[in-house]
Parts: structure tokens; C-alpha cells; sequence
């Protein structure tokens, strides 16, 4: 290392000194030359000098640097140079002047801090390194380094009146502080400082392992998290106190990246206990990902710091500010939402916002106190100590709990809690009512609006109800005891009335009085309106509002206990039905088909009188009390203005709909006769209108009731049928439209009546589903079906087939159906899959909800659904992503349709389809070209007389054995 040169000695004569002067003042304008400067002024009872603001910096001056020195003590100013002693040595020069004003000799030592946190700054801070590699005073030689691993320490003698100034070669550009100590009182300052760092790294480090015990112990997901951060800080203490470098081996650069590192572990540790503690993924799902990603952004910043520590530093500072303002958030939210781990962090948090405030002071330099760098190491260990106290009692407590170990008190108030009803409190001594949470907030109110006297609720309840709540709480106040149990309805915002049950008790005093009524207040709005539909649904038609046939017929029946022989009481029964109903239905639609039974409906009320009744008996039938008329010839023009009504022609998406009604009558004339007998009389006479061709009046006769005598022997028949086996199933092709292969079989019911020989499923169908037969005879169907099958399978082995069987509506009402088929199906040992189920879109919405669950347990049981007659009403485009059909058919009247818009709407329903991943089956296909069309347009099966006729079971085993040839057992 080269010395450095010895100052010279100028002649002490006025001329020289002016000359010396001028060549100063000279050279002050060049690059290399420093002005001279003002010594500090030292004396012995000075033990310690903060020499930064004294001292000057130069950056930038290259190897040698001169610079004047401190006019000594004969006023001259002289001129001195100093080279580096490095190569690398950037040019940076620091120079300050010492003036020893005392008599004596003094000894001292120049501390220069290696990192200091005040006034580092928060972005790209200054994460400490060696300051100054020499000094080299005016007089003498180089200062002598002392060992230290914190700061640049040199050791100096100052001579009685001597005025000296030193050149300090510097590392970096910054030269955060200098200090001038007495050696001993520099020497009791570190000491003290050790000790203080000993006991806080004591402290963290017991606290951190006690943690981290703890989460072995308990396995609560807070306690590792808390554990983390106080790690984090243990880490982060080590490194500034300097015990690090007591362990390993750290250079100045390896200490600004273990500084950089700490504090991202810090910030991290930081963010995972909070997101931990709070259980932040409970309130939302996006809050995880939002500290997912935040602690994988931090978890990059260790990559950093080994490249750059001061970014990774500032960034990991931000975050920690960032988390702390977040978490003071998140904590008021949850605090006032009554979260006891967000109230119970409360004060921790607190002191971590007053240790940032203290930090931010620190680090833009408006807290430079030594001691408040040590002072907040200290306080994250009185953080971390703090939340540690409170995890531990948040988890303990909670153990306590799940242990059973709390008092009644708190046991009624988690079932209260639990059951999410609103405590409603009236403090009856001040006349004011709390409800908690606040039920104002359910009525779309200001919040407290509920609150306060229980005069301020009168106003808002329903002008029924306000005289018997008012009541109710004069009773209770007057007898002192029972019990309060009330239902009222109170306004919302929204000018709606909402339904509230208050259960309550009172509270009474030493004096015996009501100082207080508890209870809950509950919204039971939902169940009132249940109720209230269940009711309306069980008198009132759902879709008319008319009454049902029930209500119809107790209607009827109280007025015919009215009359007698004596009294004019004499009312007439209208059985209305309206003709090609289902056709108009089919065509447009069910929703086209409702709105034009609402309409009717209209017409007929403008024809009645008040003491008339009106009823919808089914579908599209109607029933009338007719009490207005009595004379024959008045009420035969009646029937035939109803009928006129309902001929007038009714507009429905630019269609022209003409309806026609078959009207039955019959007049009470037999005293004897009951309502359901009258009702009877009246639809025999309506249902011969209805053969006789429709749109016409029928008064009834005795002789009609000959053809109900036929129904019912048909319906004793059918009985018997099924006794005597005279019921078969005969199987239709379904063949793939592709190939021509067939690839199912429909199975269709056919009687053979001993007497009147094949009596068509139209006519004997109806009669099974009205006389309670249909379950059977669809049971029968499915287990014959089932049983062929196995069969086929037997005689011919496995084969790509499947059978369609229907279902009717009365089975889906069977709550026994699901069972009956697991044990065919059980029986036959069939695979399900083989078998379809086949439904009507009419059927299915009958009763939607019910069908729905009926129809997923048959799914799950294996089998397929298909819905029959598709394309013949609108409604079941939406009712096809409710169930779980896999198959539809589209209907004949469909494939058949003339018009020119056939093959789109037809292309439309199959495009439809394939996108739902559903099977197309086509009805009624007449011709090979509409076969290969259909086929061209992606339709799988085709069904119809062109591919073959219903036949027997016998018939498809042989025709199945020709066509399967190779699927033949040996």
C-alpha cells in the first residue's frame, strides 16, 4: 500500500501566506483541489462529536485528491495530497478538521457506522457496507484501523493546540454518520448495546421455539403461522444486531444480502399470518388467491436480493407497510361483524402500526436517535410477543370449547347464534326495542330505523295487525308473567309486507314490574306464503284462480241441502268441454294452450251472475252452478250464449284460433240425487255432445247413463284381463337411418277382448289411468318387455338393441315405481341400458317437480328416457336441460308437416339435440327419400310402417336370428 505523502511546510511570512493564498485560490477552481475547511473544536469533557454535518464530501476525484487544510494556529492555511490505496478505489473523499483547544493530550476513536437504519430511505435503501478503507490526518502518518465488525474504527492522538485535518478514502459515495468518541465511553456504549441485543435475541429466540412447540402440541393452523413470523423476526434481529457474522463468516456485500433477505422473510411472515389468523379463504374464495400470489411475489424477491438487495429490500418494505394498512382493514370489518379473532387482534396490530410510524420516522431521517435503531428491533419482538399471547389464547380457548368446557350462558348463545335468528330486546323501563343484527337491514331500511320506542313500529305495521300488537303488549305489561307469542306483518322499503314472530319473555324487577322483554323476532314470510299457496292451491285452480272440482262439488252439494220440494231452490249443472283443445295444445303449445284457457275463462265470468259459480274440473274442462235461471227456455239460451262465446275467434302469434265447446246440462229435478251424482249426469251428456261431433248443447237423459254402464263393464273387463292373460305386447322397429340396421323395438299393448276382439289402447288406456289400473298394466308391460328381451338375448346372445317402453302419468305419481322396476329389472337380470322409458311431453308437465325426482332415480337406476312427441308443443325446449332425457322422438305430425318450413324447423330440433348429446328418433316416416333426408340431417333412428309393423314376440326372436346371424350362441 503506498503511504501517503507528508505535507510540506510553507515559510510562515506574510508574503508566502499570500502567496500560498492565491495558489489556493486558484486551485480551488480546479478538479482536484478541495477548499479548506473549519475544525471541530475538541475539549476533555467532550466524550462524544457527531462529526457528519462537519465533514465534506467529495465524489468523483480520482487517485489523488488535494485539498487545503484547517488554518493551524499561526492562521496558515497549507495544501495537502493524498493518494488511494486501491486500484478500485472510485474517488470519493471525505475531509473534516479536529482542533484540540484543550491543554492536554487527547485520545479518541472515529466511529463510522457500517449500516445504520436512519435515513436509509425506503426505496432502494442503503443496506450498509464498509465506509472508509484509510484516513490520513494533515500531520503524522495514516490512522491506525481498530478491530470491529459493526464500523470503521481508527484511533487517534491529538496534541495540546493542535488543529489537524484528516482525509478519509472513502468506499462508497454515502457516509451515512461519523462519529468522534472518547475511547471508553465508546467502548461502555458497545457494551451496553450487547447487552441489550443479547437479552431481545434471547427473548425472540425462546419465543420463536416455544411457538413453534406449541404448533407440535396443539396443530392449530394459527400457531405455525405465528411461529413463521416469529422466525422471521429472530432472523431479521440477528442481522441487524450483528450476531450473525458471530456465527458465520459474512462479508460487507454477503451482509446486504442476508439484511435484503430478512426483511422479505419479515414481510412474507407477515402476510401468512394474517391471511392464517383471520382464515381469510372463509369470507372469500378470491382472497386466497390474492395472498397466494402475494406470497409468491415475495417468494421471488429472495432471487432478488442476491442480485440486487437494495430493490428486494425496498419492495419487501412496501409489503410490510401494505399488509399492515391491509390488515387494519380487514380487521375493522371483521371486528364490527363481531369476529372474535379480528377483535381480539386488535391491540397487536395497533402496536404495529405505531412500530411502521416509528420505522417510516426513521428511515426518512426524521428520527436519528442511536438508539432508535435497536429500540424497534426490540419492538417486533414485543409484537411477535403480543400476537403470540393472543394465538395462544384464541387456540386454547377454542380447545376449551370443543371440549365442552363452557358455562350455560355461552351455550345458549351459540344455539342462538347458530339458529340465526334476530334478538329482539325492548327495554321496557326506557321504552326502547334493540333487534340484533339489526332487522332493519331485512326490511330494506336505514339502519337503526327499527330501533328505539315500540311506538316507532305501529306506523309501519299492517292496519290489521297494529290494534292486537298493541294489545298483546298491554296484557303483557299488565299481568306481569306469561309469555309473548305474536305474528305480525310489518312494511318493508319496498311497500311489501313481510311476516315476523316475535317469541319473547319478560324480565321483572326487585319491584316486581316489567323491566325488560327478551326474545327472537324471525322472518317466517316464506312459510305464511307457503301456506297460503298450499291453501289456494288445495280451493283454487292454479291457472284460472276458478275453484277446483272439490270445491265445485261442496259447493253444489250445500246448495241442494238447501232446497227441498217447498223451496224455488233449483239449480242447473253445465259440464263444458272444449272441442280439438288438445290439437290447438299440441300445435302451439302448452303456454298457448294456458292462455287461451285463461281467456275463455274471462268470457264465461262476463256471462255469470253473482250467485252463479264458475269451476274448472280438469284440463280443459269446465263446470257451472247455474243459479240465475230457472225457467228452461232462459236457460237454454244461456248454454247456447256460452257456446257462442266460446266460438269467437281468439288471436295468438298472428294466428286466428276458432274453438267450439260440448256442452252437457242436466237440472236438479230428483230430491235424492247427490252433487257427484248431478256432476256425473251433466259430463254423460256432455261427453254425447262431444261423440255426436262437438259444438252443440245436450240436455241429459235417463238413457245416457247406458253408455257409463258400458264404460264400467270395460272396466271390470280390464280387470279381468289381466287375470285371464288376455293382454299381449307386440314390438315396432326402430332402425338406425344410416345403415337400415335395426336398432330397437317399441313395445305396444294390445287386449283381445273374448267378446268385442282387439279393443284399441285409446279406448282402454283412459279407463286403466281414471280406475286406478294404469300402474298395473304398466308394470305388466315393463316386466313382460324386460323378460323378452332376456329372452331374445338368450336364443340369439348379446345384442346392440335397446326396447322403448311408455310410462304414463299416474305411475310417475307411484311412489312404489322406482322399487317395482329394481326388482324386474332384477328378475329379468336385463341390463338397463337396454331399456327406454318413453314419456309425453304432456305427461311430464302434469306435475314437473315430481317427475323430475321420479325420473333421476330411474337414471340412476340405469335406464334411459326418452320424450315422446317432441316438436308439438314450445314448452319443452326447456324442459330438456331439466330432466335427464337422452333420447327424443320427434312427433309424426312433425315429420309429416307439408309446408315449406319442414325441413328447417326439422333440421333446427335435430341440430338441437346433437348439441344436448340426445338421440333423434323420427315418427311416422312415409317415404325412403324423407328417410335419407332425416338421415342427412344427423337424425339417428327412424320409427314407422315403412320399416316394418308391430308383431309379436315370437315374430322378432326370428327376425333377429336372420338379422344377427353371427351373434348366435353355440
Amino acid at each position: 500500500m503506498p503511504l501517503p505523502r507528508k505535507p510540506h511546510a510553507w515559510p510562515a511570512t506574510w508574503l508566502t501566506a499570500f502567496l500560498v493564498a492565491l495558489v489556493v485560490f486558484a486551485l480551488g477552481f480546479g478538479g482536484g483541489v478541495a477548499h479548506a475547511l473549519e475544525p471541530v473544536k475538541i475539549s476533555r469533557e467532550d466524550t462524544a462529536l457527531d462529526l457528519t454535518a462537519t465533514t465534506e464530501i467529495y465524489s468523483g476525484r480520482g487517485d489523488a485528491f488535494q485539498v487545503s487544510t484547517a488554518p493551524g494556529t499561526d492562521g496558515i492555511v497549507r495544501r495537502i495530497e493524498v493518494r488511494s490505496s486501491t486500484e478500485s478505489h472510485q474517488g470519493d473523499w471525505a475531509v473534516f478538521a479536529l482542533a484540540n483547544v484543550s491543554e492536554e493530550q487527547l485520545e479518541r476513536v472515529i466511529v463510522a457506522p457500517h449500516f445504520r437504519l436512519v435515513n436509509s430511505k425506503l426505496f432502494w435503501p442503503d443496506l450498509g457496507s464498509q465506509r472508509i478503507l484509510s484516513i490520513t490526518p494533515s500531520e503524522g502518518f495514516a490512522l491506525d484501523r481498530q478491530p470491529s465488525e459493526e464500523a470503521d474504527v481508527f484511533r487517534i492522538t491529538l496534541n495540546p493546540g493542535a488543529v489537524i485535518t484528516f482525509v478519509a478514502e472513502l468506499t462508497t459515495p454515502e457516509l451515512p454518520q461519523i462519529y468522534l468518541w472518547q475511547p471508553d465511553a465508546y467502548k461502555d456504549t458497545v457494551n451496553a448495546f450487547t447487552l441489550y441485543r443479547g437479552i431481545v435475541l434471547g427473548i425472540a429466540g425462546l419465543l420463536a421455539v416455544f411457538l413453534t412447540i406449541l404448533f407440535v402440541v396443539k396443530g392449530t393452523s394459527m400457531l405455525p403461522a405465528t411461529a413463521a413470523l416469529a422466525w422471521a423476526v429472530l432472523a431479521y434481529i440477528c442481522v441487524d444486531f450483528g450476531f450473525l457474522s458471530k456465527l458465520i463468516t459474512v462479508t460487507a456485500d454477503d451482509e446486504r444480502i442476508w439484511r435484503a433477505g430478512t426483511e422479505v422473510f419479515l414481510a412474507a411472515g407477515l402476510v401468512v399470518f394474517l391471511f392464517t389468523y383471520l382464515n381469510l379463504n372463509r369470507w372469500h374464495q378470491h382472497l386466497g388467491y390474492a395472498t397466494l400470489a402475494w406470497i409468491l411475489g415475495l417468494g421471488l424477491l429472495f432471487g432478488v436480493a442476491v442480485y440486487d438487495p437494495a430493490i428486494a429490500s425496498g419492495i419487501a418494505r412496501l409489503s410490510f407497510a401494505l399488509t399492515a394498512t391491509v390488515g387494519i382493514l380487514l380487521i375493522a370489518y371483521l371486528g364490527f361483524n363481531r369476529y372474535d379473532r379480528a377483535i381480539l387482534l386488535v391491540p397487536a396490530w395497533l402496536l404495529i402500526l405505531v412500530w411502521l410510524f416509528g420505522a417510516w420516522l426513521a428511515v426518512t431521517g426524521q428520527l436519528a436517535n442511536d438508539i432508535v435503531q435497536p429500540a424497534l428491533g426490540g419492538g417486533l419482538v414485543l409484537i411477535v410477543l403480543l400476537i403470540g399471547f393472543t394465538v395462544m389464547q384464541h387456540a386454547f380457548a377454542g380447545g376449551a370449547y370443543q371440549q365442552g368446557l363452557f358455562s350455560d350462558l355461552e351455550r345458549q348463545a351459540l344455539a342462538l347464534t347458530g339458529s340465526g335468528d334476530t334478538v329482539w330486546d325492548w327495554d321496557v323501563a326506557r321504552d326502547r326495542v334493540v333487534t340484533i343484527p339489526d332487522i332493519s337491514h331485512q326490511l330494506g331500511l336505514s339502519l337503526g330505523t327499527m330501533n328505539g320506542p315500540v311506538r316507532n313500529w305501529l306506523p309501519r305495521l299492517h292496519p290489521d295487525d297494529r290494534d292486537r300488537f298493541r294489545a298483546t303488549l298491554d296484557v303483557l305489561l299488565e299481568h306481569r308473567r306469561g309469555r309473548l307469542n305474536h305474528e305480525f306483518r310489518v312494511r318493508a322499503e319496498d311497500g311489501h309486507y313481510h311476516w315476523l314472530s316475535i317469541r319473547a319473555r319478560p324480565v321483572l324487577g326487585a319491584n316486581g314490574e316489567i323491566i325488560r322483554c327478551v326474545g327472537t323476532i324471525i322472518d317466517i314470510t316464506e312459510q305464511r306464503n307457503s301456506v297460503e299457496r298450499l291453501l289456494h292451491n288445495a280451493l283454487l285452480d292454479n291457472l284460472t284462480g276458478l275453484p277446483n272440482r272439490q270445491v265445485f262439488l261442496d259447493r253444489l252439494q250445500a246448495i241442494l241441502l238447501m232446497g227441498d220440494g217447498s223451496s224455488p231452490i233449483r239449480p242447473t249443472v253445465l259440464a263444458i268441454d272444449i272441442d280439438r283443445y288438445k290439437q290447438v295444445n299440441d300445435m302451439l303449445g302448452i303456454a298457448a294452450g294456458d292462455n287461451i284457457l285463461i281467456a275463455l275463462t274471462r268470457r264465461l265470468r262476463r256471462l255469470l251472475r253473482p250467485q252463479d259459480t264458475l269451476a274448472r274440473l280438469g284440463g280443459d274442462q269446465f263446470g257451472l252452478i247455474l243459479m240465475s235461471e230457472r225457467d228452461p227456455a232462459k236457460i237454454a239460451d244461456f248454454a247456447d250464449a256460452i257456446s257462442k262465446a266460446i266460438m269467437v275467434p281468439l288471436n295468438y302469434g298472428n294466428r286466428e284460433i276458432n274453438l267450439t265447446a260440448s256442452i252437457g246440462l242436466v237440472a236438479w229435478l230428483d230430491q235424492e240425487q247427490s252433487a257427484a251424482g248431478l256432476l256425473d249426469d251433466a259430463e254423460l251428456a256432455m261427453f254425447r255432445a262431444k261423440k255426436a261431433g262437438g259444438n252443440r248443447v245436450e240436455p241429459f237423459r235417463p238413457a245416457f247413463r247406458t253408455s257409463g254402464s258400458d264404460r264400467l263393464q270395460l272396466e271390470t273387463d280390464l280387470k279381468r284381463a289381466m287375470e285371464r292373460k288376455e293382454l299381449s305386447l307386440v314390438y315396432q322397429p326402430i332402425v338406425r337411418l344410416s345403415d337400415a340396421e335395426i336398432a330397437g323395438f317399441e313395445a305396444l299393448m294390445r287386449w283381445e277382448h273374448p267378446k268385442r276382439g282387439n279393443i284399441s289402447p285409446t279406448e282402454f288406456i283412459p279407463i286403466a289411468e281414471n280406475s286406478e289400473l294404469i300402474s298395473h298394466l304398466g308394470l305388466f308391460a315393463f316386466d313382460k318387455a324386460t323378460s323378452d328381451l332376456a329372452e331374445w338375448q338368450t336364443q340369439t346372445g348379446d345384442l346392440p338393441i335397446f326396447v322403448s317402453i311408455n310410462l304414463s302419468s299416474a305411475q310417475l305419481l307411484n311412489n312404489e315405481l322406482y322399487d317395482d322396476m329394481r326388482a324386474i329389472l332384477s328378475k329379468s337380470r336385463c341390463d338397463p341400458s337396454q331399456i327406454k322409458m318413453e314419456l309425453t311431453e304432456s305427461l311430464v308437465m302434469e306435475n314437473p317437480e315430481q317427475a323430475r325426482l321420479v325420473l333421476e332415480k330411474l337414471r340412476e337406476a340405469g335406464l334411459r328416457l326418452a320424450l315422446d312427441d317432441f316438436g308439438t308443443g314450445h314448452s319443452s325446449l326447456s324442459y330438456l336441460t331439466r330432466f335427464p332425457f337422452d333420447t327424443i322422438k320427434i312427433d309424426k305430425a312433425l315429420v309429416r308437416d307439408p309446408s315449406d318450413k319442414r325441413a328447417v324447423i326439422l333440421r333446427s330440433v335435430i341440430t338441437m339435440a346433437r348439441e344436448l348429446d340426445m338421440r333423434v328418433v323420427a315418427e311416422g316416416i312415409e317415404s325412403e327419400e324423407d328417410a335419407i333426408q332425416l338421415a342427412q340431417m344427423g337424425c339417428d333412428y327412424g320409427q314407422s310402417f315403412l320399416f316394418g309393423p308391430p308383431v309379436g314376440s315370437e315374430s322378432i326372436l326370428r327376425l333377429l336370428k336372420e338379422r344377427f346371424p353371427l351373434m348366435k350362441r353355440a
